[in-house]
């Protein structure tokens, strides 16, 4: 019989980046000309957000959130190490990376070769400024578990899960930045991750994958929108009846399997709500509340309509995990909860212990 560990955590990209340019994402979006102009003027900001950027252009405030988040995911990965698991599931979102116009499935489990080389900083020949000062042909080994895939997706698919797989990467030449920097998160340290990596796609964006590209492309577009949006993501209540049966399918199968949904919450850049550049941290704060009293209910009834308002996209992956949880009934533990005005997006560090 097959054992889990659920865990939650983030794939923040800015987290890869130098202290010095951590906060050049925060500043591209105030460029942006679709922001709610009076975030533009600092005279507006709240106090919360000036004291966080602080009279250093928040290089304080960087600094402890880096090692906040290190000793978050150190934590994490000796959980994970403890487990030994035969592979990770790491439920991540797709930003127009593999889902794009030729194809975008709710879902896709991806079966990686037994080993599978990263090189994250290449970034197409010209080399990418990382935390880390590695160079651009610095190449991080994963290994893959392609009968752990085929196995979860022949399972739901006989669940009644009609669930994509892929063998290769359609578009990108390794994995989406929500894989990749969670692997990267994972071993900060640099002692390599041996464990074997399933990656299962959400399609989170839905009907903005287009109009944003996954990022910020909504907030620099003149053109009005389409008349008629694209489709859109799977609802929670999809996510988690998906996640429940990749529970029973994992139960069911002889392997240990870390089930690992990495995303931050509400994104500012997605919720009308803080004027496109603050965080909506009071739905933060009602996912929270209820995540931690295991209310599952709250989560599966939340429309996509208040996911998308509040900027809680990518939280769909989160609800994969909610649901596999919810059909283990498992209680989680809030190893951390980090709100923020200056970083994107508040996060979250869960976890789920086997019982």
């Amino acid at each position: 019989m097959g054992e889990i560990l659920g865990l939650g955590a983030t794939h923040y990209p800015s987290l890869t980046a130098p202290p010095e340019r951590m906060l050049a994402f925060f500043h591209h979006i105030l460029s942006a000309p679709n922001i709610d102009p009076k975030y533009k003027d600092r005279a507006n900001w709240p106090r919360e957000m000036l004291a966080e950027l602080g009279n250093d252009e928040g290089r304080a405030s960087i600094d402890r959130y880096r090692e906040r988040m290190w000793a978050n995911f150190r934590k994490q990965r000796q959980m994970i190490d403890d487990f030994a698991p035969d592979f990770m599931v790491l439920i991540g979102d797709d930003q127009y990376e593999n889902f794009r116009e030729d194809i975008i499935p709710p879902y896709c489990i991806y079966g990686l070769d037994d080993d599978f080389d990263l090189q994250p900083w290449s970034n197409g020949g010209q080399p990418k400024a990382n935390g880390w000062g590695e160079p651009g042909d610095w190449t991080m080994r994963i290994h893959g578990h392609r009968d752990g895939a085929k196995e979860l997706t022949t399972g739901l698919i006989r669940a009644g899960v009609p669930m994509p797989y892929a063998y290769k990467p359609l578009h990108l030449a390794g994995l989406g930045h929500a894989f990749t920097n969670t692997l990267l998160f994972l071993d900060c340290d640099r002692r390599g991750f041996p464990h074997p990596v399933v990656p299962f796609h959400v399609n989170c964006y839905g009907s903005m994958v287009m109009r944003s590209h996954g990022a910020v492309a909504h907030l620099f577009k003149t053109e009005p929108e389409p008349r008629l949006p694209d489709p859109p993501a799977p609802t929670p209540a999809l996510c988690m009846s998906v996640g429940a049966a990749l529970a029973r399918v994992i139960q069911a199968s002889p392997y240990r399997v870390v089930l690992m949904a990495s995303s931050s919450w509400s994104h500012c850049f997605l919720s009308p709500v803080g004027g496109w550049v603050i965080p909506d941290h009071v739905a933060d704060r009602e996912m929270l509340a209820a995540l931690r009293r295991a209310d599952w209910d709250a989560w599966r009834n939340r429309s996509l309509e208040q996911i998308e308002r509040a900027g809680h996209h990518e939280l769909l992956n989160w609800m994969v995990l909610a649901g596999a949880m919810a059909e283990l009934d498992r209680k989680p533990t809030i190893d951390d909860w980090v709100e923020t005005y200056i970083f994107q997006s508040d996060k979250c560090f869960a976890s789920f212990a086997v019982n």
